[in-house]
């Protein structure tokens, strides 16, 4: 592993990363994968061989900060790979605003503006942008690559961007940007390994995790996502509400008297498949349970998710295929079913066994709609343009 690449998506309390190699033909191959979770607590360091399940390490870790937990694990690196030098770190960043619709070297400058970005995720760009700085005091010589969930999306059409608000909101930034684009992205690359000629066709891909959004592709661009200005609007989510009256906000604020700071946390916290359910946000934890609240939380959940395929279906003046992707959406079959189900007036036929079986296609061939599961990898889409700008840089 002379020639390797560091994948890294810092969350609040936790930093996810990848290796990969690089062969002389540039081609990668994933090492490793794992997480150091509970940062600032008692946390954990699990690393796993990227091919399999098969744990390497499973510790406990002391680690107050991002920088401490990157220490554990280029320690870690270094002891296992003795002169092992990273040629680049390739970091997921949600937000890239109007200005960063391409992966880019981070500098000084970079960091500047992405901080100025921060009001538009709060809950995510600081900690990508710690992960971003920890790196640098650690190995200041390595080259940082920025790679944006909101990059994907600069596609959309104007009007598929604006709100509906005075024109001079949208001239302050307040438009539409769309996020999960690194899972898109991907997605659109191995398109045509699964579908062929059809993947430069109209497709809808759901991206069905924790956070969960769509995402309406013509000839693999994106024209139509769920998501909007923050990640909290579209299908409902683990904790989070999706789409919502705004009228609701204004009402909770004057009524209930609600603080900014309790809206926010009712919001991404208490929402979603959560509230609904009052139980959980997992959907494993759902589908084992019995009570009457969490079945209608999953039917909530597919009720909404096909609605908005069906809008997506309008962006697209039609479908030809539907994927899903993600934890939700490659490993719960029965919650795909009841998408699915709800879909068969636009020509969607499940193929029951094959789902059962997680696909790939999961349609019957007589189907007017293909319906798939793929597996995203945002790590590789990270990894590639990280490669490239290196490589183009001779660096």
């Amino acid at each position: 592993m002379d020639t390797a690449l560091l994948i890294l998506n810092a969350g609040s309390s936790s930093l996810k990363f990848a290796v990969y190699q690089a062969d002389a033909a540039g081609d990668l191959q994933a090492g490793y994968r794992g997480v150091i979770e509970e940062i600032g607590r008692n946390g954990r360091f699990q690393v796993f061989h990227a091919s399999d399940a098969g744990g390497l390490i499973d510790q406990a870790v002391t680690a107050v900060n991002h920088e401490q937990a990157l220490q554990r694990l280029l320690d870690w690196m270094e002891t296992r790979h003795p002169g092992l030098a990273f040629r680049a770190a390739g970091h997921r960043v949600v937000h890239g605003g109007a200005e960063y619709i391409h992966p880019v070297r981070v500098d000084e400058d970079v960091l500047a503006k992405l901080k100025g970005l921060i009001p538009l995720s709060p809950l995510h760009q600081p900690h990508n942008l710690a992960g971003i700085r920890a790196l640098a005091r650690l190995r200041p010589r390595l080259p940082q690559i920025a790679c944006f969930d909101t990059a994907f999306h600069h596609t959309l059409p104007p009007l598929a961007r604006r709100f509906a608000l005075p024109r001079e909101f949208g001239a302050r930034g307040i438009r539409r940007y769309g996020f999960h684009g690194l899972s898109y992205e991907y997605i659109a690359s191995v398109l045509p390994d699964y579908l062929g000629a059809a993947a430069e066709g109209r497709v809808v891909v759901a991206h069905l995790g924790n956070g969960a959004s769509l995402c309406a592709m013509r000839q693999r661009r994106s024209v139509e996502t769920s998501m909007s200005f923050t990640p909290l609007d579209g299908i409902p989510m683990g904790s989070r509400c999706g789409a919502l009256d705004p009228g609701v906000l204004l009402y909770l604020l004057r009524e209930e008297g609600m603080s900014l700071g309790q809206l926010d946390e009712l919001l991404h916290h208490r929402s979603g498949l959560l509230g609904v359910s009052g139980l959980s946000g997992d959907v494993r934890a759902l589908l084992e349970s019995d009570h009457p609240h969490a079945a209608e939380a999953l039917d909530l959940f597919a009720y909404r998710t096909s609605q908005a395929i069906a809008s997506h279906a309008v962006a697209l003046e039609g479908i030809d295929a539907l994927v899903f992707t993600a934890g939700i959406g490659e490993h719960a079959a029965p919650v795909r079913a009841a998408i699915c189900c709800r879909l068969a007036w636009l020509g969607l036929t499940l193929d029951e066994e094959a789902n059962r079986r997680h696909g790939p296609c999961i349609s019957h061939t007589d189907s007017r709609i293909s319906a798939w599961v793929i597996s995203t990898n945002e790590e590789m889409a990270i990894a590639r343009h990280a490669w490239a700008l290196t490589e183009s840089a001779n660096l």
